[in-house]
């Protein structure tokens, strides 16, 4: 199973993403960071040697490949409306590839499962929203 077309319409629709990778000494790390949707595949990185650098592909790179991606958005506070898709992943070491931001070095991720929430932009009601899992 893979993402819905809603799914993707809203991956595509935001320009940020939360990337959580994990350090040397266990040590989650949460970071914002822009990235694309390439099919089935999501692409986090950037332009330049320095992103090398970054602990999010640091991470990857030293062999910590398991993932967590969230994109989210507040619609409104007054009704609340909240939508997101959370993605756990495996990432690839950092290759050169013209991503979103131009030239530089990019990590793959691939989704193993996904869950989803509200991408309809409904108002909370009595419950909170219901979740779509996906195995991928």
């Amino acid at each position: 199973m893979a993402f819905t077309d809603d799914e993707l319409a809203y991956l595509r629709s935001q320009p940020v993403a939360r990337l959580a990778t994990v350090n040397a000494d266990g040590q989650p790390d949460v970071v914002p960071v822009a990235f694309e949707v390439d099919g089935s595949d999501i692409w986090v990185g950037g332009v330049g040697a320095d992103v090398l650098r970054t602990r999010k592909l640091v991470n990857i790179a030293q062999g910590r490949t398991q993932v967590s991606l969230v994109v989210d958005d507040l619609v409104s506070m007054d009704p609340f409306i909240a939508r997101a898709i959370r993605v756990y992943g495996d990432a690839e070491p950092p290759v050169e590839r013209v991503g979103m931001m131009g030239p530089g070095w990019y990590a793959r991720i691939t989704p193993r499962v996904s869950w989803s929430w509200n991408l309809a932009g409904e108002p909370a009601g009595e419950q909170w929203y219901g979740a779509r899992r996906a195995v991928h």
